[in-house]
């Protein structure tokens, strides 16, 4: 079995920035995470290594998102609502995947 690969930077960076984006301050999304403000500028500094653009920019009332962050913010958003989507449905269980039980990998190649 292969790994798939996402090409996604470390998801606690995704989702520190998601909290960082949320409140434009990295000392109140170290809160809402329970690390620090350190930590979550480490995040930041990794994606934005990663994609070679800043996130967020320093202004007088504090930080405001780039167009890399408004864009990334815009792509974690939908696609943390669809994940938080998805695992409502299976809980609740109005999800096909979540009303069949799985077969073991040896049953599905002899079907």
């Amino acid at each position: 079995m292969t790994h798939r690969c996402y090409d996604l930077a470390f998801f606690a960076a995704l989702e520190a920035f998601e909290a960082s984006a949320h409140h434009l301050c990295f000392e109140r999304a170290a809160c809402e995470l329970g690390v620090t403000a350190e930590v979550i500028g480490r995040q930041i500094r990794i994606i934005e290594d990663e994609l070679g653009a800043p996130l967020f920019s320093k202004a007088t009332s504090g930080r405001v998102l780039t167009a890399a962050g408004r864009d990334l913010r815009s792509a974690l958003a939908r696609s943390f609502a669809g994940a938080s989507d998805a695992l409502t449905a299976i809980k609740h269980g109005n999800s096909r995947r979540a009303s069949r039980p799985a077969q073991p990998a040896s049953s599905r190649a002899s079907s």
